[in-house]
């Protein structure tokens, strides 16, 4: 029922008709629409359609806000890299594994995270997920591994792991954390970018980058990156933002400025994609979105579970065409 449910997101997206809401609300609306996404809608027996911009709308005005260049961002580049994204991160390097500093909310829902990958891969790969190293044999590199937060545990579920950033800061605090333990000591971890890999001729059976795109400089060349580091018939797995009036509320104004989970200015509501336009990209990178879900925070026990909502966030698994 869940792959089902998961699948039907795909299906839907493909299928919706765009429609250009306008952006310009205000906050107190921002909040009321920020506390009904506290309590997202879990697994439902019937999908409804849910409406999905193409159009990229103006950013809604915060202070000390910046509107981001587009033209910059149509340019064709060999790199993804955005330099100021990656010095806030930089900026924050040591603060990985602080189960209460920075990076908390990746903390709290990496076994969300971690429960859909197993899942997917497992299916795809022909797998046991109940086994107690489901990933056993799979090549995976793990693009903006950051602090190595999803390194770990892929690699104590038996996969390969080759983790890489390209923030120098973020390797070595992997590396550090990664040999404290025997289970983790054998990934390779890499200060390089997809693209340097891709020059390589590296590939792997799968290719999982979670919370990244939406710091990246081009998505679509980005995406041809992962496209290229992936074998034939093999697994693509990216999470993300969506770039919706409810995100502006919960993502930024409640993550950021309400509730403080996230330094200000992480995040760029108008660099958010959402599911439709991230499926067209993985198209054109010759990627099949085959399943999609949602991520429902639950404030009573502080924990993130799966969802048919993809109206915040979400993440998408989809295959190489062979």
């Amino acid at each position: 029922m869940a792959s089902k449910l998961l699948r039907n997101n795909v299906h839907r997206i493909l299928g919706l008709v765009p429609t250009n809401p306008n952006p310009n609300f205000l906050l107190k609306r921002l909040i009321v629409l920020s506390c009904q996404s506290l309590s997202a809608r879990p697994y439902s027996g019937v999908a409804q359609p849910v409406p999905i911009d193409l159009s990229l709308p103006e950013k809604p005005p915060i202070d000390g806000g910046t509107r981001i260049d587009q033209k910059n961002l149509k340019k064709d580049s060999t790199s993804s890299l955005n330099e100021a994204e990656l010095a806030k991160f930089a900026s924050i390097a040591e603060t990985w594994w602080d189960a209460e500093g920075p990076f908390k909310p990746l903390h709290v829902m990496n076994p969300t995270r971690l429960t859909f990958i197993r899942s997917t891969l497992c299916r795809h790969f022909r797998k046991d997920p109940y086994c107690t190293r489901p990933l056993e044999g799979l090549k995976i590199v793990d693009v903006g591994c950051g602090g190595g937060l999803l390194s770990e545990p892929l690699a104590r579920m038996g996969a390969t792991v080759t983790g890489v950033d390209a923030v120098e800061k973020n390797i070595k605090i992997a590396r550090l954390h990664a040999d404290l333990d025997p289970l983790t000591s054998a990934i390779k971890y890499r200060c390089t970018t997809a693209e340097k890999l891709v020059e390589e001729r590296k590939e792997f059976d799968a290719v999982i980058s979670l919370e990244v795109i939406e710091h990246v400089a081009n998505p679509a060349e980005f995406c041809k990156s992962l496209a290229a580091l992936t074998v034939s018939d093999g697994a693509t797995v990216i999470s993300t933002i969506n770039r919706s009036m409810r995100s502006y509320a919960t993502a930024i104004i409640a993550a950021e400025y309400l509730l403080h989970w996230l330094p200000k200015g992480t995040h760029q509501w108008s660099s958010f994609l959402t599911p439709e336009e991230l499926v067209l990209i993985l198209q054109r990178a010759s990627i099949t979105a085959q399943e999609m879900a949602g991520f429902a925070y639950n404030p009573l026990t502080g924990q993130w579970s799966l969802s048919d909502d993809i109206g915040v966030n979400f993440i998408a698994f989809g295959t190489k065409n062979q």
